[in-house]
């Protein structure tokens, strides 16, 4: 039963309703062609429609039901487009996916056109990533914007809480999704939620014999949810209260909106169910391609440098996946006759951060001494680099006693093989260059100053305690320390990320691992322990607390430039602020100023 609308009646019921007001009575067969419910049912949900006076005994549609439609009717629509739609790598670097075009139209314009064929003119995108690439759709279709700040640090709930007060018989729409026919109607009688016959292993819910969606048991497949949804009045209601409830509660942040729709173990809303071949949702470049193989979207620089470097047709170019969103890059998995690659194209303002040509010649420095595999491609210039995939790869768990003691043996190695190379990564050089990246404006830090002051007075101490330079890694982080599966069974340990590599006290590198694993001081007491074989000096030690504390401002620095880009890394940035403030204060305690 469903009490939607301010009525008590079952779906099937107000199925046949809307065959009726749409078409008028021609058979009771058409109606079950219509609305896809068994003969025998149609004929009891007409009887019960007579009997409660929405029809007559001629089948004609009587007052109640005109009202009836009139409260249930489409009011405007909200399209979700907001997100990074990171596994459509590597054509979302150029374009938002909304604005992909299929058969020379794009996504949101054939949803928006789609929307306007039913008489639907309100309404908000919800816009995050390449928020500005959508401004000419407030030009051409009259829509309105709403920027969603926390798309890189929140999920799609964010998106539709900014929303919430236009909810109410609503169209809830994602943006990806290509259909062969309009699934928009000018008239809907009840809430509900589209899925589609095809079972997924990681859907959340199963259509049940009333046409309910329910929650799947653990380890059991469901419906694949399509993400386009109907919300009357009612059930916006319901669905508002709910995104006010946890709007300020962080265990919700990276929860879909959907989320909102359960309550006791099902959604508050009926299954609209369809056929997958209706429509196509299109994640990743190799579903545009099968769509659309003509797309101009197709063509990419990347692709077309895979398809040089490795000697193969972009059509031989598969199994393409987002492999992380990095700090300062975007990579990608692909594979090409069988073998796996994997290929990183530089982020939003690297060219200001990295130089690609040092990066290069770091590489040529460090080929054939075992530290991690000689790229299959690198680029100068540009900064794409193209590198085998390694299997069974995961990265250092810097709480693991094991891991951080194979870590900072394989450091010591790298450091005591004593390579050159011509140039220097200058701690408080890139101090001042990333600060020279914010254009004037203050930092968010209100006591920058001073602790600036205090970072830089280390720099006596620094420079008078004994240090051999080399070169240096400088981002020495346990997520660059891969533990990947070798030929024959064992366990082999690559250092990865060179860009930042340059000549510098390699003891530089210990002070990264410790910062970004966000260790206490006794933790990095302990990785500077492991390292030295537990001989370090009382002022080798103090040299390192000083690098802590350099480090610290200097990445918080870098997150400041960055966040002016678009891209958050949470309470990454606060606690590299912390370090620098916290371990100038150690390095005092030692001495560091006399």
């Amino acid at each position: 039963m469903n009490n939607d609308g301010g009525i008590i009646m079952e779906q099937r019921n107000m199925d046949v309703l809307m065959a009726l007001y749409k078409n008028n009575y021609q058979s009771q067969r058409a109606i079950a062609n219509e609305t896809g419910h068994a003969l025998g049912m149609v004929n009891k949900a007409l009887r019960t429609l007579v009997n409660e006076k929405y029809i007559d005994s001629h089948m004609r549609i009587c007052p109640k039901t005109a009202a009836l439609f009139d409260k249930s009717k489409p009011k405007n629509a909200v399209i979700l487009a907001a997100g990074y739609g990171m596994r459509m790598v590597p054509i979302n670097y150029e374009a938002p996916k909304a604005l992909l075009k299929v058969n020379g139209e794009t996504l949101i314009e054939r949803q928006i056109r789609h929307l306007h064929d039913v008489g639907i003119h309100e309404i908000y995108v919800v816009v995050g990533f390449m928020k500005e690439q959508f401004e000419y759709l407030i030009d051409k279709y009259s829509v309105h914007l709403i920027v969603n700040s926390s798309y890189s640090t929140k999920n799609n709930m964010e998106s539709l809480w900014l929303v919430r007060n236009h909810l109410g018989n609503t169209y809830i729409v994602p943006c990806d999704i290509w259909w062969d026919h309009n699934p928009f109607h000018e008239y809907e009688l009840y809430s509900w939620y589209m899925v589609s016959d095809l079972i997924d292993d990681h859907s959340e819910v199963r259509i049940n014999r009333r046409n309910e969606l329910v929650k799947v048991q653990k380890g059991k497949s469901g419906n694949s949810m399509i993400g386009l949804c109907y919300l009357t009045q009612e059930s916006a209601g319901l669905v508002r209260k709910k995104l006010d409830e946890y709007h300020n509660e962080p265990s919700h942040d990276h929860d879909f909106w959907e989320t909102t729709l359960f309550h006791d173990g099902q959604m508050i809303v009926q299954a609209r169910g369809v056929h997958a071949s209706d429509f196509v949702e299109i994640n990743t470049y190799e579903q545009l391609r099968d769509l659309d193989s003509e797309s101009d979207q197709l063509k990419n620089d990347a692709l077309d440098t895979i398809a040089s470097v490795l000697h193969c047709d972009v059509s031989d170019i598969c199994n393409i996946n987002v492999l992380k969103k990095g700090m300062t890059n975007r990579s990608f998995i692909f594979s090409v006759n069988g073998q796996k690659y994997i290929m990183r194209i530089p982020g939003e303002g690297t060219d200001k951060l990295i130089n690609r040509k040092q990066e290069a010649d770091v590489y040529q420095a460090i080929s054939r001494h075992g530290l991690c595999d000689d790229p299959v491609y690198i680029n100068p210039e540009n900064g794409y680099k193209i590198t085998k995939f390694l299997n069974g790869v995961r990265e250092c768990d810097p709480d693991n006693e094991e891991d951080i003691s194979i870590c900072m043996k394989k450091l010591r190695s790298f450091h005591d093989m004593n390579l050159q190379v011509d140039h220097v990564f200058d701690l408080f050089g890139h101090i001042d260059f990333y600060q020279s990246l914010w254009h004037g404006k203050e930092s968010v830090f209100h006591d920058y100053e001073t602790t600036k002051r205090h970072v830089f007075a280390l720099k006596d101490c620094i420079e008078k305690t004994r240090k051999q330079w080399c070169l240096t890694h400088i981002d020495a982080v346990p997520d660059n320390f891969l533990f990947y599966q070798k030929e024959d069974g064992t366990e082999g340990l690559q250092l990865t990320d060179w860009e930042y590599g340059g000549m510098q006290d390699p003891h530089v590198d210990i002070a990264m691992f410790c910062i970004y694993s966000f260790y206490d001081k006794a933790h990095c007491d302990h990785l500077i322990d492991l390292y030295f074989n537990g001989t370090c000096t009382r002022e080798i030690r103090r040299k390192i607390y000083c690098y802590i504390a350099v480090c610290g401002l200097l990445w918080s620095n870098w997150c400041e430039y960055k966040s002016q880009q678009g891209v958050e890394f949470g309470e990454y940035n606060l606690r590299q602020y912390r370090y620098a403030k916290e371990f100038y204060r150690y390095a005092c305690e030692m001495g560091a100023l006399q």
